[in-house]
């Protein structure tokens, strides 16, 4: 019987644990390291190559390390990140120690404030992946030029989501009494 209570008691706090684990954000240092908001020496020490390889999710935040009293970091719009025009940011950062939120899905537009670094490649662009993407674990489809056997007729599968989800509640519902 004392098991049982404690179980009722556990089993809520445990599901709204892994609940907060996800919902958090994670802080990510730009680059992967203190210092590496700066002129890359190569296209391949850009930090746009770094960006390419992360991923990023609502709630994270971009933490930058770096001399404010020589640089800062803009967010800027996709023309002024093109055109490296620095003069209309959206948001402008000085503090030498800055991070930004991702609160929302699509790209992000960062470059340095220090003129002329910008156009010597010390900017980056960040995606930020969609809600609906960021739980990766289901393969999408064959296009039909991979499949070459016959054509098979589509099935529902609401009575597997059905079960699914029955299965779902039935083992809630067992941890809760």
């Amino acid at each position: 019987m004392a098991a049982k209570a404690f179980s009722r008691s556990i089993t809520p706090l445990v599901l709204l644990f892994i609940f907060l684990s996800f919902a958090q954000g994670k802080e990510i240092m730009v680059g992967g390291k203190t210092g590496a908001w700066k002129i890359p020496s190569s296209e391949s020490d850009s930090l746009n190559k770094w960006a390419e390889k992360a991923r990023f999710q609502i709630g994270d935040s971009l933490v930058w390390k770096y001399d404010g009293g020589k640089d800062s970091v803009l967010q800027v719009s996709k023309e002024d990140y093109t055109s490296c025009n620095t003069s209309n940011p959206i948001a402008e950062y000085k503090d030498g120690n800055t991070k930004v939120k991702l609160e929302k899905s699509g790209p992000y537009f960062f470059m340095s404030g220090a003129k002329g670094h910008c156009e010597q490649g010390q900017k980056m662009i960040v995606v930020v992946m969609s809600q609906k993407h960021r739980y990766i674990g289901i393969s999408p489809a064959p296009s039909p030029v991979d499949f070459e056997g016959p054509a098979v007729a589509p099935t529902s599968g609401v009575a597997g989501l059905k079960a699914g989800l029955l299965v779902t509640v039935g083992v809630l519902v067992l941890g809760l009494f």
